[in-house]
């Protein structure tokens, strides 16, 4: 376009250097000084092609014109567009920070009913206290007097007189009584004790929810203000419901009382589906579970490290979800295990489960009333044991791969205590030693060389513990 604009210039200055006349300036003639005049006109070709040159100026100018046209009429749409987004970003952001200052009061709120709550329970334990102080005062008055009855029967000495007899036996019945009274008293109070500790047990759990959502709405509130239209739409598609349980005891506490699979979203995580064991004290998420050999378990790190099988069947969970829910601590690990002839067996064990970066290292913390039932994981995870596959040689023994030696991936030691994602063998086993050692096995219940029937391993917060 410049190269054209600057050859119709050229023309043009042509075209004024030509097509008008010019006077010449002569010497003088004849000595009387006359001016002698030549007019010179520009050739017909040249006006044709200055003509010429002059139409396509003009046609390039009104194409040029009306793409101009066009491209501020797109601006324009664009920028109408721009601006309808921004206005829907404020009103969005002024709606999550209404929301975000709601869940603050309402935090806020719960926060100051727990202070209540705490204060009402130590009320009770002192009454309970006081209780306790009188009920021993009472039994001490009433040994005394029993030791003075005894005393003066053994010694075959007559009571003073009937009516000190009869006072006697009145103050025994009356301090058996006030005995009764205080104990039923300290029940009461034990128990409104009990049911305020489920009352902030909830209320915590419910504080804690409302800080996540808080959180998120604060995440996104942030997000969208800062993000173009590509990423607000991107962020519009993302499944992260503020309202999502952390595990299922939490679901317990919101009023869920079937077991079945639901979907959580732990802290900092993505959601995901799990099956939830629903029982009186509170509700289990199941992180593994055998029953009929229907899934094949000798799978390599990444299926251990994702999870695999089926929620409604057998499934193990997957390292990075268990993790998820149990990497703050304060979980228990509760293990069901059966044999062929109908027998029961569980354990129960406070943990914690590191991250990748540990090999999701499982530690046991030993307890007061430690089993030889729970030895058989308790004694080589009391100071962490990384997990173990094929493709992943994480085991305690120098000489031997234990996953690729038994089966399955597990928290192997030595290889020889406890494995419980080994080969499923229906009843009868094999005759062979090396084959039943690759089974399902715990070795302080039923034996190294034992497969047993099923396993169940599900996770829960201590404080169901406590309340079983």
């Amino acid at each position: 376009m410049k190269t054209t604009l600057a050859t119709l210039t050229l023309c043009l200055a042509v075209l004024m250097a030509t097509g008008f006349p010019l006077e010449k300036k002569g010497g003088s003639s004849s000595g009387s000084g006359a001016k002698e005049k030549r007019v010179q006109y520009a050739a017909w070709d040249d006006v044709n092609v200055i003509a010429h040159g002059l139409l396509q100026l003009g046609q390039g100018l009104k194409e040029h014109v009306d793409k101009t046209k066009v491209q501020m009429r797109d601006i324009s749409t664009k920028l109408k567009v721009f601006n309808r987004t921004v206005t829907e970003l404020g009103k969005e952001s002024q709606k999550l920070r209404v929301e975000g200052e709601a869940l603050k009061a309402r935090a806020h709120g719960l926060e100051d009913r727990e202070g209540q709550l705490l204060n009402v329970t130590a009320e009770l334990r002192e009454k309970a206290e006081e209780m306790q102080h009188e009920r021993r005062t009472a039994s001490e008055r009433m040994s005394r007097l029993e030791e003075r009855v005894d005393s003066m029967l053994q010694g075959g000495a007559p009571l003073p007189d009937t009516d000190a007899g009869a006072k006697n036996n009145s103050d025994a019945r009356n301090i058996q009584l006030m005995l009764e009274a205080q104990n039923k008293r300290i029940d009461d109070l034990m128990e409104r004790i009990r049911l305020q500790q489920d009352k902030l047990d909830k209320q915590n759990v419910r504080i804690r929810t409302l800080q996540s959502q808080v959180q998120q709405s604060r995440q996104r509130t942030s997000a969208r203000s800062s993000n173009t239209d590509a990423q607000r739409g991107a962020a519009e598609q993302q499944d992260s419901p503020v309202e999502m349980a952390s595990d299922c005891h939490e679901l317990f506490l919101r009023g869920e009382s079937s077991s079945g699979v639901y979907t959580i979203q732990p802290i900092n995580a993505e959601p995901f589906k799990v099956f939830c064991e629903m029982t009186a004290d509170g509700g289990w998420t199941v992180i593994q579970s055998r029953q009929d050999g229907s899934v094949d378990f000798d799978q390599l790190w990444h299926a251990y490290e994702n999870g695999f099988g089926s929620l409604n069947g057998e499934f193990w969970l997957g390292l990075e979800k268990i993790h998820s829910i149990a990497k703050d601590g304060g979980y228990i690990l509760n293990i069901q295990l059966s044999d062929w002839s109908g027998d029961l067996a569980s354990v129960r064990l406070p943990f914690q489960l590191g991250g990748e970066e540990t090999k999701y290292s499982l530690k046991i913390q030993k307890t007061d009333t430690s089993s030889p039932l729970e030895s058989s994981l308790v004694t080589d995870a009391a100071a962490g044991l990384p997990f173990s596959t094929h493709d992943q040689d994480n085991d305690q023994k120098n000489d031997t791969n234990c996953a690729k030696h038994l089966s399955g991936g597990w928290w192997f030691s030595n290889c020889g205590r406890s494995n419980l994602n080994g080969r499923y063998f229906q009843s009868p086993p094999p005759k062979q030693r090396d084959q039943r050692k690759q089974s399902i096995f715990w070795k302080t219940w039923r034996g190294r060389y034992y497969p047993l029937k099923s396993s169940r391993m599900m996770i829960a917060p201590a404080v169901i513990a406590n309340k079983s």
